[in-house]
């Protein structure tokens, strides 16, 4: 397969909603309808079922990584990372659901974790602790974003401009939390969750 093939297939399989799917098999509803109609695992997550989320979760970083790690098999390395990229655009833009999706985090840190462990451990570790401090999960993966992208620039010469691009698409996902949270309005998780 060619690269543009790659990218076509990667775009689909991160295209797949696991989100959606494993809340609906779940018995727990459309979660477009529930909290930010987001179908990522931290809207999951507000169905108060943690395993949901912890499902959704590894299965969006799955399309991800899964996209790479295979075609690392067939691609140059200098081409891998745009294959990562183009599932997160999957994520976040599924064909499926006439384009309205989530937010890329997950798929998006699977991705960096297989072009470079290094940078995805520094936004895990980061998004961790400002999650536990703040329990806005908007500003951790922000931050965690910030802290990657010092650590690409100076690390990860290969993948950098790919690795951004997927950093840039998920911060530009997050626009309206991002005016939340400037206006203080960001809604938080209560410490039970």
């Amino acid at each position: 397969m060619d690269f543009t093939l790659w990218l076509i297939v990667a775009y689909l399989l991160g295209s797949i909603p696991f989100g959606l799917l494993i809340t609906h098999a779940a018995g727990a509803g459309d979660i477009r309808k529930i909290g930010s109609g987001n179908i990522g695992a931290t809207n999951v997550m507000r169905t108060g079922k943690r395993s949901l989320a912890l499902a959704t979760a590894i299965l969006d970083g799955g399309k991800g990584a899964l996209s790479i790690y295979i075609a690392s098999f067939f691609l140059p390395d200098a081409q891998i990372g745009w294959v990562g990229f183009a599932a997160v655009l999957g994520h976040c833009f599924p064909i499926y659901l006439k384009f309205a999706g989530g937010k890329g985090v997950a798929t998006g840190l699977a991705s960096l974790a297989i072009l470079d462990i290094h940078t995805s451990l520094i936004m895990a570790v980061s998004w961790i602790i400002i999650m536990r401090i703040t329990r806005i999960s908007s500003l951790s993966a922000l931050t965690g974003y910030g802290f990657a992208i010092i650590f690409i620039a100076v690390m990860q010469p290969m993948h950098s401009l790919a690795m951004l691009a997927i950093i840039s698409l998920s911060v530009a996902r997050h626009h309206e939390n991002i005016g939340r949270l400037l206006r203080g309005e960001e809604s938080r998780f209560s410490k039970s969750k």
